[in-house]
C-alpha cells in the first residue's frame, strides 16, 4: 500500500492529489476524499467572523501521529493508497487546511476509512489552533462533537 503523510505550510492542489493517489493502479475501484477548509463563521467563535486561523504543531510528532492513524485504518479496511496532507501556519477563511484521500478496491472501504481518518485526526493529531477575530485571538478548544465522532470507532 502506498502511504503519503505531509504536514506543510504551502497550499496543496486537492484535485491533483486525488488524481495521483490511484494513478497506475488498475486495482483501485474507488477514491474517496475529504478537504477541510477554514471557516470564517464558527458557532463557537466569540468576537465575530474569523479573519485568520493559525495552526501550530510539533514537527516529527505530528507526522508520527498521522501515520499511526493511517496504519490503524489499514488494519480495519483493505486499502490501496492513502494520502493525508495537513497544513500549518497562518491560514485565511476559505483556504484548504486538510486533505484525506483514500483509494480502495471498493467504495465501502474507501468511504469508511476516509471518515475514520478524519475523525481520528480531529482528536488524536497534535495540532493547536488559534483564531483571530475582531475581538482578538483565542485558542480553539476541543469540541465534544469531534470526540463523539471519533469515539464511534472504538
Amino acid at each position: 500500500m502506498r502511504v503519503q503523510v505531509r504536514v506543510q505550510e504551502q497550499p496543496f492542489d486537492a484535485g491533483a492529489e486525488v488524481e495521483a493517489i490511484a494513478r497506475g493502479d488498475a486495482g483501485t475501484g474507488a477514491v474517496v476524499s475529504f478537504v477541510g477548509r477554514v471557516r470564517a463563521d464558527t458557532a463557537d467563535a466569540p468576537g465575530g467572523p474569523v479573519s485568520r486561523l493559525t495552526l501550530e504543531h510539533y514537527p516529527g510528532m505530528t507526522e508520527k501521529a498521522l501515520s499511526a492513524i493511517v496504519a490503524e485504518a489499514q488494519t480495519r479496511w483493505e486499502l490501496r493508497a492513502v494520502t493525508v496532507i495537513h497544513r500549518v501556519g497562518a491560514l485565511a477563511p476559505g483556504e484548504a487546511i486538510v486533505l484525506a484521500a483514500v483509494a480502495g478496491a471498493h467504495r465501502a472501504a474507501a468511504f469508511a476509512a476516509c471518515e475514520f481518518i478524519v475523525d481520528r485526526l480531529k482528536t488524536r493529531a497534535p495540532f493547536w489552533k488559534r483564531e483571530r477575530t475582531a475581538q482578538g485571538e483565542r485558542w480553539v478548544e476541543a469540541r465534544a462533537e469531534d470526540a463523539q465522532a471519533a469515539g464511534r470507532w472504538d
